[in-house]
């Protein structure tokens, strides 16, 4: 079993796929294969598998084994399998307001930590975003981030908010490295980290829906929608490859809900 990941990962490393990519396939096919050790590796192994994945796992975790799941078999035991990927949960965020957002930035431990939480949510960074700036990628000049080989390999140009350039210019002036936000054990934060910082804020700010460093994200998109910027340039700042995903922040946004005026009103 061991052969067939090692050309598992081949395959995908010669597509060059991303490393959080390959790392996700290798574990979704180590479960798979353990499971199907003794029923053979054949379609029926893996709807049983998906069957009872579903009771008890998130339907886009199961979705993102069975994607895994067939492009093993079609690369690596070229068969073909044909099973109907799970119908995802479509929950939509509970967005932070900008007041939320303010409290959170009080509450932050350090300069590092708030600046963190302001990049977040004023560029709409990604988690591996944030971790993988470097100085380098700053022009201050132009009022430009470069995000580089973001997800999907792509790169893309962010506007540094006016609110935090003077802070962020001294900040950088301070670091004696190139990792914008480097670890006190060397080297960069890890997402982990990010996420702890992002909830510790949110704690001591007393908010009390689930905050996650996407969120900020979330809200950023929501925001920008809100104050009347087009989809198309949301899209393109969010580094979206399709519009239908920048589309769900059309359903998040409650502002046209809010500015209806109900025939009630009218009697």
């Amino acid at each position: 079993m061991n052969g067939l990941l090692i050309k598992l990962k081949r395959e995908l490393e010669i597509r060059n796929f991303s490393r959080q990519t390959v790392s996700a396939y290798i574990y979704s096919m180590e479960n798979f294969l353990e499971y199907s050790n003794n029923k053979g590796l054949n379609e029926q192994t893996v709807k049983e598998y998906i069957q009872k994945s579903l009771k008890n796992k998130n339907p886009a975790s199961v979705r993102r084994d069975l994607f895994a799941i067939k492009f093993f078999f079609e690369k690596i035991l070229k068969q073909k399998i044909y099973i109907a990927n799970p119908k995802k949960n479509n929950p939509l965020p509970e967005i932070l307001t900008v007041d939320e957002i303010r409290k959170m930035i009080i509450s932050a431990n350090n300069i590092k930590h708030k600046i963190i939480i302001k990049m977040l949510y004023g560029c709409g960074l990604r988690v591996s975003e944030i971790v993988n700036l470097k100085k380098e990628n700053i022009n201050f000049r132009e009022n430009l981030i470069h995000i580089k080989l973001a997800k999907g390999k792509k790169d893309r140009f962010v506007k540094i908010p006016e609110s935090i350039k003077k802070e962020l210019e001294s900040y950088c002036n301070l670091l004696n490295e190139n990792i914008l936000f480097p670890s006190n054990r060397g080297g960069k934060l890890t997402k982990n980290t990010i996420q702890k910082i992002v909830q510790s804020s949110a704690k001591k700010a007393k908010i009390k829906k689930r905050v996650y460093p996407h969120l900020l994200r979330h809200s950023f998109a929501t925001h920008l929608l809100e104050q009347g910027t087009d989809l198309r340039i949301i899209q393109k700042l969010l580094g979206h490859s399709d519009i239908k995903t920048t589309q769900i922040y059309t359903h998040i946004s409650q502002a046209n809900i809010k500015n209806i005026k109900s025939p009630l009103d009218n009697i």
